[in-house]
């Protein structure tokens, strides 16, 4: 399939209602309302989520997909897996990934963010390609949180951890669990999903900032809520701004409005040619 050809499918396989010339603009307080008002399939997904992502699941999904040799295909193949996938976490967007790419790489764009970032919103959640490989949604979307330690009750739906087997370990219930005091992120094992795979995929690609935000963009707890504080070093302190700030538009450019996808495409081509070699190994 070429690529005009992946955006017309993407065009015309969308519910065009949600597409409306005078789209609603939410408000801040708006977006990632969960608690009391989440669609029943979000509360679902959560308690599929909170009770099966266990620490020997997460090491086993590690061992699993960090050989990088299920597939080999371009960034632009990748989007065309996603082109239908509608993420049952998400209580803010009901449309394809592709849409949700575009909004967040083109409110970077239209302020004037670097070009490495501007492409870190375009690519963020292609590790979503996981359900390609039949991974459930549980595996694959949602925010993240680190195993091996007590949760944070700032972890949304906190409450489900409670079916979890982990949640009756003693150790790794405590504040810590497995793990030193100041460790750094990147010795903690965190919930297994798309962002620690398509980390694994861009890590020889693109600059260390980039591959930071990828990784822990789901990560809420920590850049919207700074939980796990202890468990952060000064490598952690130092990236954390960028982390928070591309939270801003990973989660603000979320809307209904009507985005020309044939228009855009020729920049994001050249963008991702820019960084990125024509096939990855996934």
């Amino acid at each position: 399939m070429t690529l005009s050809k992946i955006f017309l499918f993407c065009l015309i396989h969308v519910n065009w209602a949600f597409f409306v010339a005078n789209a609603h603009t939410k408000g801040e307080n708006e977006f990632r309302y969960y608690e009391h008002n989440a669609p029943e399939h979000v509360k679902k997904f959560y308690k599929e989520n909170h009770t099966k992502q266990t620490l020997d699941f997460v090491l086993q999904q590690k061992a699993k997909y960090r050989p990088l040799d299920k597939k080999v295909m371009s960034v632009w193949e990748a989007f065309e897996q996603l082109n239908t996938l509608v993420d049952e976490s998400d209580p803010d967007l009901d449309l394809p990934q592709i849409y949700h790419a575009f909004q967040t790489a083109q409110a970077m764009r239209k302020d004037d963010q670097p070009r490495w970032l501007i492409l870190t919103g375009f690519i963020h959640d292609l590790g979503k390609v996981l359900t390609l490989f039949d991974e459930p949604q549980w595996a694959t979307v949602g925010d993240t949180f680190p195993v091996g330690c007590a949760y944070s009750n700032k972890v949304i739906f906190y409450d489900y951890f409670a079916n979890n087997p982990d949640w009756n370990s003693t150790t790794y219930q405590q504040e810590c669990g497995i793990y030193n005091p100041g460790c750094g992120l990147k010795n903690v094992h965190m919930s297994w999903g798309h962002d620690e795979y398509l980390y694994y995929v861009m890590k020889n690609h693109l600059p260390e900032e980039a591959l930071y935000i990828i990784r822990y963009h789901s990560f809420y707890a920590l850049h919207k809520e700074n939980e796990y504080q202890h468990l952060l070093d000064d490598y952690d302190k130092k990236m954390l701004p960028w982390l928070k700030l591309f939270q801003q538009y990973d989660l603000y450019s979320k809307s209904e409005e009507k985005i020309d996808i044939e228009k855009l495409y020729p920049y994001y081509k050249k963008l991702v040619a820019e960084f990125l070699p024509a096939k990855l190994n996934w």
